[in-house]
């Protein structure tokens, strides 16, 4: 598919391991636990306290970024980073580390060429993640699986501005905790009385998921994710309906008009449009908890011991978290 040396897992797991014996990449170990409760999904929750000193672009917005031009990672990445330019012949794209992983065999599909985080995704970004997920799934070695996640717009938790889609390897995720699910694979009723779309029936907030074929085309795959888009913005905007998605604009000179989280596995690919990037926890001073595409997968971070501690003991506060940066499925007046 991409004209890889060898198995992508292979290729991934060396180079993760020679990375980090040369401190090439920083890997940060986090405490895990498996948040549960009747008003909510079991929600993985991590805290990792060297989180804040991770360095970040200035902002995933190009526009903001005015007086000096910020590193860009993916512009020419390091060859201790690089773990393959693909497809083989005239490469699209790099398939990199994640530089500040927290969770083992991180990484990226980065354009090579910088293109806006805040644009349409295009065939190639999304041929190329279904790639990865159909070539992970089918090594000889492994039946373990990936979780691709996207984050698109200010709201979206997006840390830098140059395209680029995240993996994680699922069997790395779940640390030894079985009762865990991912939950974008948990979106399995329908959402619409003709159109592909699913949802989670107990989820609160508006989200949906469409199938995955594993011998799907380039415009096939692209199109389950421009009908995801359609019914998201429809769903969260006035009036908006799943039965007219033709009259729905999503971009405008190619610019996405909201912000979103998509994420995709072999089974299902999935988007939940965003309201505001973090949310607080009550009677936690100075709260701050930031959420990015990994939610999808039903897994969230804090880098403070306070809110560790506070969600720990108070699992229903996750409910207020979604609730905060999602738009609630009772203000839709888009469901079929």
């Amino acid at each position: 598919m991409m004209g890889l040396p060898d198995s992508l897992r292979k290729l991934v797991a060396r180079k993760f391991t020679q990375a980090r014996s040369s401190q090439d990449l920083v890997f940060s170990d986090t405490y895990l636990t498996l948040l549960q409760h009747p008003s909510t999904p079991a929600v993985q929750l991590r805290y990792c306290p060297a989180l804040g000193k991770k360095p970040t672009s200035n902002s995933a917005n190009p526009t903001n970024n005015k007086a000096k031009k910020a590193f860009d990672p993916f512009e020419n990445p390091s060859p201790e980073l690089l773990i393959a330019p693909v497809p083989a012949t005239n490469p699209t794209h790099n398939i990199v580390l994640n530089k500040y992983p927290v969770i083992f065999n991180h990484f990226i599909l980065a354009t090579k060429e910088n293109k806006p985080q805040t644009n349409l995704l295009e065939e190639d970004d999304l041929y190329l993640t279904h790639s990865c997920l159909q070539a992970w799934k089918q090594d000889a070695e492994s039946h373990h699986s990936l979780f691709a996640f996207f984050n698109s717009g200010e709201h979206s938790g997006a840390s830098q501005p140059h395209r680029h889609l995240q993996f994680l390897p699922i069997e790395d995720m779940k640390g030894g905790g079985e009762d865990w699910r991912v939950l974008c694979e948990t979106m399995t009723s329908p959402a619409h009385h003709s159109l592909p779309l699913l949802h989670n029936p107990s989820l609160s907030f508006v989200h949906f998921a469409t199938p995955v074929g594993s011998s799907s085309s380039a415009a096939e795959i692209h199109g389950k994710y421009i009908l995801l888009m359609q019914a998201a913005l429809a769903s969260i905007s006035e009036g908006g309906s799943l039965d007219s998605l033709d009259a729905i604009s999503i971009s405008q000179d190619g610019r996405t008009t909201f912000s979103y989280n998509l994420a995709m596995t072999t089974e299902v690919m999935a988007i939940l449009p965003r309201r505001t990037e973090a949310s607080s926890i009550p009677d936690v001073e100075d709260s701050a908890i930031a959420i990015n595409g990994t939610i999808l997968a039903g897994t969230m971070m804090v880098k403070a011991e306070e809110d560790w501690d506070s969600l720990r003991k108070q699992p229903e506060h996750v409910q207020k978290i979604l609730a905060d940066i999602t738009y609630a499925k009772t203000s839709n007046a888009g469901r079929g």
